[in-house]
C-alpha cells in the first residue's frame, strides 16, 4: 500500500494541494490540473497586459511563456515532465541533423513512437484504466506541434510553391526555429496542459505581436487597416467561455453518475430492458461523457485568449472572432446531423492536424489511414481501436448516404427538415455506438456491447457502403484532371475546380 501511494503521489507531481484533494474527494492530479489552468488564466492576463508586445521583445516573451508553462507541467506531473523536453528536444535534433527533404517522416515516426512507448508504459506498468490526468495527455498535443511543424517546414522550405495547397502555402515554415522559439512552441504555458494545437506561424505571429500577419488573404483585405489600428479585447469572450466551462464542469459532476456507461453493459439491463429503451439510456449516458471535454477544452481556449492569442479577424457584422484555435462548437455537436459535422465540431485542432498531416497526403484510403493514425496517437487501450475501426464503416456508411440519399430531400424545406430530424437521430446513437469502446476501455467489456446490440450498426454500415458505393477521392480527382485535360475550355474553370476538389476532400 506504501508502495502504491508513493506511486501515485510521482505521477501525480505536487502534493502541495492534498488537503484540497481531499476535501473535494477529487483525485490529486485533477486537483493540480485545474488549479493550474486557473493560474495560467490569470498569468495569461499578465502576460498579455505588462509583457505586450509593444513593452517587451519577443526573445522576453519565448522565455516567460517556456518558464511558466515547465513550471505548470512539473507541478502536475512531477519529473515526468521531463519528458516534455526529451521528445521535443530529440525531434529537433532530427530536423537539424537529417535536413528539409525527409525530416517530417522522420519526425511523425519518432515523435509518435516516443508517445507510445510512453502510453503503453503509462497503461500497463502503472494503473491500467486511470482515467484522469496523466502526463502522456500534454505529449498527445506536442506530438500534433512537433509533426505539424515538420510538414510545415518541409512545404515551405522543400516543396515548390505551385506545388502547395492554398492552406498550405499559409501555414508553410520559410525559416529553421530556432531552439527557443521550438521549445516556447511546444511548452508555453497557455497551451501545454491541455491545447489546444496550433500552427507554428500563428504562435510567431502572436508573440511577434503580428496576428493574422500571414493570413491577410484576398477576404481580409477590406478589414487589414482595422487590424493595424486597433486591437480587440478578448476580455467579454473570456468571461464567456470560462463561465461557459464551468457550467459544464457543474453538469457533468451532478449528471455523470446518474447515467453511468458500465450500464450499457450490465446483464440484468441488457435481460430486462426494452431495446428502445437501451437507445435511449445509450444516448444520455454517452451525453453526459461529453461536458467534462467540453470544460477541459472551452476552459484552454479561454486562457489562449486571455493572453491575446487566438484572434481570428472579423465576422461579416464587424465583430472580432476569437475563434482561431478553438477546439470545439458545442451546439453544432449537439445537434450535427451527419457523422462529419459532428467530428468537424469535435476537438477540431485534432482534426485539423489530422487532416493537414495525413487525409491530403495520403494518396490511397486516405479515410482508413486517418483512423488508424487517430488510433495511434490516442494511445494504448484496445477499445481505442476498437472506436476507430468502427468509425472506419460508419463514415463510409454516412458518406454513402450523404452522397445518394440526401439530395433526394433538398427540394423543400419540409423534406429537408424530416431528413434533418432522422438524420440527428441516426447521428447520435452512431456516434454513441461507435464511441462506447473509447470509454469502457477493454476489448471484453466493448465486444460483450457489440454483442448485445447484435454488431447490427456494423452490418448496416457495411451494406450501406456496398449498396451504395462512393468513389474513392484519388478517383474522383484523376477524373477530373482527365476532363479538363480532354476539353480546353473547362482549363477555364481551373480554380473553381481546385476550390470544389478541396471540399470533396472533406466531405
Amino acid at each position: 500500500m506504501a508502495d502504491e501511494s508513493t506511486r501515485s503521489t510521482a505521477c501525480t507531481g505536487s502534493s502541495l494541494l492534498q488537503p484540497v484533494s481531499e476535501m473535494t474527494n477529487l483525485p490529486l492530479d485533477q486537483v493540480n490540473f485545474v488549479v493550474c489552468q486557473l493560474c495560467a488564466l490569470i498569468s495569461a492576463f499578465w502576460f498579455r497586459i505588462f509583457l505586450h508586445p509593444s513593452k517587451t521583445s519577443p526573445f522576453i516573451r519565448h522565455v516567460v511563456a517556456t518558464v511558466l508553462g515547465l513550471y505548470f507541467a512539473l507541478f502536475c506531473f512531477g519529473w515526468y515532465a521531463l519528458h516534455f523536453l526529451l521528445q521535443s528536444g530529440l525531434t529537433y535534433g532530427i530536423m537539424i541533423l537529417t535536413g528539409v527533404e525527409h525530416m517530417h517522416k522522420y519526425c511523425l515516426v519518432v515523435a509518435l513512437s516516443y508517445l507510445s512507448l510512453c502510453q503503453i508504459t503509462r497503461v500497463y506498468v502503472f494503473d491500467y484504466g486511470m482515467y484522469s490526468a496523466d502526463f502522456t495527455g500534454p505529449m498527445m498535443v506536442i506530438t500534433q506541434k512537433i509533426t505539424s511543424l515538420a510538414f510545415e517546414i518541409h512545404d515551405g522550405m522543400a516543396r515548390k510553391e505551385e506545388h502547395l495547397t492554398a492552406g498550405q502555402k499559409i501555414l508553410a515554415i520559410r525559416r529553421m526555429p530556432s531552439l527557443l522559439e521550438y521549445f516556447s512552441y511546444n511548452c508555453n504555458f497557455m497551451g501545454i496542459l491541455a491545447g489546444p494545437t496550433c500552427s507554428y506561424n500563428d504562435y510567431i505571429a502572436f508573440i511577434e505581436g503580428e496576428p493574422r500577419r500571414h493570413r491577410e488573404l484576398e477576404a481580409d483585405k477590406q478589414s487589414k487597416s482595422r487590424l493595424r489600428q486597433d486591437e480587440p479585447s478578448p476580455n467579454v469572450e473570456v468571461v464567456r467561455k470560462v463561465a461557459t466551462s464551468f457550467f459544464c464542469l457543474l453538469v457533468f459532476l451532478s449528471v455523470c453518475k446518474v447515467f453511468p456507461v458500465e450500464r450499457n453493459i450490465d446483464a440484468d439491463f441488457i435481460a430486462n430492458t426494452p431495446f428502445y429503451a437501451q437507445v435511449v439510456y445509450l444516448y444520455l449516458s454517452m451525453l453526459t461523457t461529453r461536458p467534462k471535454y467540453y470544460f477541459v477544452w472551452t476552459l484552454a481556449d479561454a486562457i489562449n485568449n486571455a493572453a491575446g492569442f487566438g484572434f481570428n479577424g472579423y465576422d461579416s457584422n464587424g465583430a472580432p472572432r476569437w475563434d482561431l484555435i478553438s477546439n470545439l462548437r458545442i451546439l453544432n455537436i449537439e445537434f450535427a446531423t451527419s457523422f462529419k459535422v459532428f467530428l468537424d465540431n469535435w476537438n477540431i485542432q485534432t482534426v485539423q492536424w489530422l487532416k493537414r498531416v495525413c487525409y491530403e497526403r495520403c494518396p490511397y484510403h486516405p479515410t482508413a489511414a486517418t483512423f488508424i493514425l487517430s488510433a495511434m496517437w490516442h494511445g494504448a487501450y484496445p477499445g481505442y481501436y476498437l472506436t476507430f475501426l468502427t468509425g472506419i464503416v460508419v463514415t463510409l456508411a454516412a458518406r454513402a448516404v450523404r452522397h445518394k440519399v440526401r439530395p433526394h430531400f433538398l427540394h423543400s424545406a419540409a423534406h429537408k427538415l424530416l431528413y434533418d430530424v432522422i438524420t440527428w437521430a441516426a447521428t447520435q446513437i452512431a456516434i454513441c455506438y461507435t464511441v462506447v469502446p473509447f470509454v469502457l476501455l477493454s476489448v471484453g467489456p466493448s465486444l460483450k456491447f457489440y454483442r448485445s446490440w447484435y454488431f447490427s450498426l456494423h452490418i448496416m454500415c457495411i451494406v450501406l457502403a456496398v449498396v451504395m458505393p462512393v468513389k474513392p477521392r484519388h478517383l474522383r480527382l484523376k477524373e477530373q484532371q482527365k476532363s479538363h485535360s480532354q476539353d480546353p475550355d473547362l482549363k477555364l474553370l481551373g480554380a473553381a475546380d481546385t476550390t470544389y476538389s478541396h471540399k470533396e476532400k472533406t466531405s
